[in-house]
């Protein structure tokens, strides 16, 4: 995944994004960093889905394994109040401080699989992200009309609107884009019709625009079933059509230090 980001911002075509602080690979993720441009705006993805923690987190791991719960269990945990919040953020506090300790400032802060997003753990989420000096969050509810007519994809996306237009009101001390493009870009196939197109459509103001290039190897692929889709991404956002796009003198590409 990473040599894609580094492919993509050195093309002209990323200007952000984010480290897993308990992931295997962070070490090549940092050392990307560091040797290259500091006009990358790097922030950290907190993870409470995948993986182990990096801290002791009962409530949000699966005893026999040890490893965090996956998005399903997680969420049915929260809504049944049975996620300790401390928990929540020692966790985050633990992630944002290894991606700071490596000597990368971040920029922002967002989340596997939007859980940021889940009334229940945002509380502690936005605490710990406050308590580190981090003030600029990722805003993940996009447009409903921008979402294909998939009922899976399209259910996914208006159950993290409903969740974000309920918390996003209880931390003013944040900041956030002010739109978010992610989803309908997502699973491989039309990419570069679809960046272009909504490169062309955007709204004023600072939009996040999500994407995932990469290229899948078989850790990616024993962790996310997102494989494929990452070299498709990529090879759009490094696309003639989408750079020339990018270009042309009416978008700015900015990162979340804009926000401040």
């Amino acid at each position: 995944m990473t040599q894609g980001i580094v492919e993509a911002h050195r093309a002209g075509a990323i200007s952000s994004a984010t480290l897993l602080a308990n992931m295997p690979a962070l070490a090549d993720a940092v050392r990307a960093v560091h040797d290259g441009s500091a006009a990358l705006g790097v922030g950290v993805h907190l993870n409470l889905v995948q993986g182990r923690p990096l801290t002791r987190v009962p409530s949000l791991t699966n005893k026999r394994t040890g490893e965090f719960h996956r998005l399903p269990a997680l969420v049915a945990r929260a809504l049944a109040g049975r996620i300790d919040p401390d928990e929540v953020g020692a966790e985050c506090d633990a992630q944002i401080a290894v991606v700071r300790g490596a000597g990368i400032a971040a920029t922002h802060v967002d989340s596997h699989m939007h859980t940021h997003a889940v009334p229940q753990l945002w509380p502690p989420i936005a605490a710990a992200a406050v308590r580190a000096g981090v003030h600029a969050m990722r805003w993940p509810a996009e447009s409903l009309h921008r979402t294909p007519l998939a009922m899976p994809r399209l259910a996914t996306n208006a159950a993290v609107a409903l969740s974000w237009a309920t918390v996003r009101r209880e931390a003013p001390a944040l900041r956030y884009p002010d739109h978010f493009i992610g989803m309908s870009l997502q699973g491989g196939r039309d990419v570069e019709r679809k960046l272009v197109r909504a490169l062309d459509h955007l709204e004023p103001g600072i939009t996040e625009l999500m994407v995932h290039p990469g290229h899948p190897d078989a850790m990616l692929a024993s962790m996310d079933t997102y494989t494929w889709q990452r070299e498709s991404e990529l090879a759009a956002l490094t696309s003639p059509a989408v750079l020339d796009r990018l270009r042309r003198g009416d978008i700015e590409l900015v990162d979340f230090r804009a926000l401040r």
